[in-house]
């Protein structure tokens, strides 16, 4: 066998290799942006569903207008956000705001006792656990795929094929309060 084959023979599964770890690297990015794509989903069912709740509320408690007004400016913020930093970062910032605007029922008895609020509350409290369990999802699929760009040997590759690292959707300061099960009580 001469050298020209052997030499011939390296470079076919060296590129060979790299197909493989591009086509590796594409599925786990892909992956990547369909969990975000499933939490943004999420996100819009939860901004659909708090003018209903705004609305609710404001009919029992009409002098919270603070807080009412916080809830909408801070749902205007998330559905403005791009990217999973300013999303997480907007998000947290609304997360708290329906926790002031819950916590509202504790205050208002008919409120609290009214159907229609019983119904959005409910629905916020399904919602939250769905966008929970789809940002443990995303941050999976994150660390799968930053995994993959370091590992070696694909590392060799992912530089020149344009894989760089992504953004986990990062709770921040407020993790526990964001984590917490809404408490809702009738």
């Amino acid at each position: 066998m001469s050298t020209g084959w052997i030499v011939l023979g390296v470079i076919v599964i060296i590129v060979l290799f790299a197909f493989g770890a591009y086509n590796r690297l594409v599925a786990l990015s892909q992956r990547v942006s369909q969990a975000f794509a499933d939490i943004d989903v999420q996100l819009k069912q939860r901004h659909d569903l708090i003018p209903n709740l705004v609305e609710t509320v404001k009919g029992y408690a009409s002098h919270e207008r603070g807080t009412l007004d916080d809830v909408i400016k801070a749902r205007n913020s998330a559905m403005a956000a791009q990217g999973p930093a300013q999303v997480s970062a907007a998000e947290n910032q609304l997360s708290g705001a329906l926790g002031r605007l819950i916590a509202l029922s504790e205050a208002y008895p008919d409120l609290k006792a009214n159907a229609n609020f019983q119904q959005l509350a409910g629905e916020l409290s399904d919602l939250e656990n769905k966008i929970a369990a789809s940002r443990r999802f995303f941050n999976n699929a994150v660390q799968e795929y930053n995994t993959g760009i370091q590992q070696l040997p694909a590392a060799l590759f992912a530089g020149m094929f344009g894989f760089a690292r992504k953004e986990f959707f990062d709770l921040g300061a407020s993790r526990t309060e964001v984590e917490a099960v809404p408490t809702v009580k009738f």
